[in-house]
């Protein structure tokens, strides 16, 4: 039987890839709401493999080394965020296929459950849903070389194959695993919208991502310095839907990271020139795209 296919990426149509952003823009941590702070500790260290940086009451940090990818906050009762916007998935790059392979091999040798292995040309990818919901990917990139240039006509879904990435080990069945290595970053943002064009609208815009790929009205594929998406949406789930109530499981916060504050100002003048308002917060500033999704505006303190 094929694995499960992740719907993403299919079928995407040519756009242009210019944008406005600095090319060093990345993303970083992303916030979250869950229900049960201890059985998320649990699953994010156990069957993700990262590490708890920071625990104080309700509130967790998790990553790699130094490195802060996933902040929990704890809300009992919270319920998962379904039909409305929000997160679909936040994604965790590992920088070789045999990291990859190690991460899958853990997963069948200690019953991780996935959701979906997909193949997406330039890149190969593990889907899985952690206990509240919030989707999760862990993947690794193909050579820049394979697909530069030629994402909006190349970027597919096809199964995974796995037999391909597991032979990358030399004995699956006892390859250890220690978690994930500690050059994982957060590779891209995946979000749950209520509409295509005013998504692109904002994010490339205002926010001046380029759009790198787009499929008709239901999603959109958006990065900075060429790379195949920083930032994905779709309508898959949240077609015309508001954003969660409060009391749900949902994303909190993403962070877009800027290469410097100079850089970070630029993008302020941008939202200011359109009138989206800029919420100040201990993280730094947070704007909200239009379908509600939180981002943290964040740079490099001197």
């Amino acid at each position: 039987m094929a694995p499960p296919r992740d719907p993403e990426e299919l079928e995407a149509q040519a756009a242009p890839v210019h944008g406005e952003i600095s090319p060093l823009t990345t993303v970083g941590a992303v916030h979250l709401t869950v229900s049960d702070l201890p059985r998320s500790l649990d699953y994010y260290r156990r069957a993700v493999g990262l590490d708890a940086l920071q625990e104080d009451a309700g509130r967790a940090s998790l990553g790699v080394g130094e490195r802060e990818l996933i902040v929990l906050t704890e809300e009992p009762g919270a319920r998962p965020a379904v039909g409305h916007t929000g997160l679909y998935h936040f994604a965790l790059l590992v920088s070789q296929r045999s990291d990859l392979a190690r991460w899958l091999a853990h997963a069948a040798r200690d019953r991780v459950p996935l959701v979906g292995l997909s193949d997406h040309f330039v890149s190969e990818a593990l889907y899985l849903s952690d206990p509240d919901g919030h989707g999760i990917e862990i993947y690794w990139d193909r050579p820049r070389e394979i697909w530069e240039g030629r994402v909006a006509e190349r970027m597919t879904t096809l199964p995974l194959d796995v037999d391909s990435l597991l032979g990358e080990l030399e004995d699956p069945g006892s390859e250890p695993f220690e978690g994930l290595p500690p050059n994982t970053v957060m590779g891209h943002v995946h979000l749950k919208v209520a509409r295509i064009a005013e998504t692109v609208a904002f994010y490339r815009d205002v926010l001046g991502l380029a759009l790198m790929a787009q499929l008709g009205e239901s999603a959109a594929f958006l990065s900075a310095g060429g790379y195949h998406h920083h930032l994905g949406a779709n309508t898959w789930e949240s077609a015309g839907a508001s954003a969660p109530p409060a009391g749900s499981a949902s994303l909190r916060y993403a962070t877009i990271v800027l290469p410097d504050a100079a850089e970070r100002e630029s993008v302020l003048e941008r939202l200011e020139r359109h009138a989206h308002a800029v919420e100040e917060s201990t993280l730094g500033p947070v704007v909200r795209d239009p379908s509600g999704n939180a981002l943290v505006l964040s740079a490099p303190a001197r």
